[in-house]
């Protein structure tokens, strides 16, 4: 373990001071359970991560790259610097799953060590990610049904001109129902059922050295049984009809790829690999 290199990363005692009014704002929350909060961690660990948070031209970044969404991540923890990995650590630790079941009313949530889909996130001038609806189950763990994701944003001086703000839709996917800039130390945490859409849909207009960072854990709760589907993308209303038939088409493709994935126990950096030496040869 980490974490005795930040002498503090989450102050449980201010936090826990504000849970019962949390829970209630959490659950009562439209259009699905939710909450917003700042200053989430301290400020010596926001800032550390945001000075560690490694550039797109180093190592073990994943392309997710396709119709339906364009950002990298990172998610082999035994490679994240020092800071970075301590505050996974903080996040996945037993403290904070007992704050975070607390704060959302669901009891004995899972760390996921492996981030699948998680750990950090990275978008450039360009990328996006189209609404949808989250996979349901662990890749890897058929029976971890997916419950509470945390985002955590470190980008200082976002414009809101850039967009890339998150965007909560209604379970019917008719409107947007709110908004949340990618501001630094923000965290917003949230439910992630079946109808939990969510998303940045619109390419971010940053300028070409700035892009936007963000930590993203996942939690679980282990059941018996439950509907398994891949992460389930929406067209939105102003979608014309050959984007709507692309969405669609797209979220087949990788639907058939999470079906291999839990069947061969591959991961999304086997696949990044793949694509990445098929685009060099192709340049050759």
């Amino acid at each position: 373990m980490s974490t005795s290199y930040l002498t503090r990363i989450f102050d449980y005692s201010y936090w826990e001071k504000e849970l019962a009014d949390l829970n209630r704002k959490y659950s009562s929350a439209d259009p699905y359970p939710h909450i917003v909060l700042e200053n989430f961690l301290s400020t010596e660990a926001a800032e550390t991560a945001l000075k560690e948070f490694p550039s797109l031209d180093s190592s073990e970044w994943i392309n997710y790259v396709h119709y339906n969404e364009n950002k990298f991540g990172k998610n082999k923890i035994e490679t994240f610097p020092l800071g970075i990995k301590a505050i996974v650590e903080e996040l996945n630790s037993e403290k904070f799953l007992n704050f975070l079941s607390r704060l959302t009313g669901i009891k004995d949530l899972n760390a996921d060590w492996g981030l699948e889909g998680g750990g950090l996130h990275q978008t450039k001038r360009g990328g996006f990610l189209n609404i949808h609806a989250d996979f349901t189950a662990h890749p890897h763990n058929l029976k971890w049904k997916r419950r509470v994701n945390v985002l955590v944003y470190l980008n200082k001086n976002w414009q809101e001109s850039y967009g890339g703000s998150l965007e909560l839709w209604d379970k019917k996917m008719k409107s947007c129902v709110k908004k949340v800039a990618p501001v630094f130390n923000r965290a917003v945490i949230f439910n992630t059922d079946e109808d939990s859409h969510h998303g940045y849909p619109h390419p971010i207009t940053c300028p070409e050295d700035i892009t936007r960072k963000s930590i993203a854990l996942y939690y679980f709760t282990e059941e018996a049984v439950h509907k398994v589907h891949s992460t389930n993308y929406k067209p939105i209303p102003t979608d014309n009809l050959f984007k709507r038939c692309m969405i669609i088409l797209d979220k087949m493709v990788l639907s058939s790829y999470d079906m291999f994935k839990r069947i061969f126990k591959f991961d999304d950096r086997f696949v990044s690999n793949v694509l990445k030496t098929i685009s060099s040869l192709k340049k050759k």
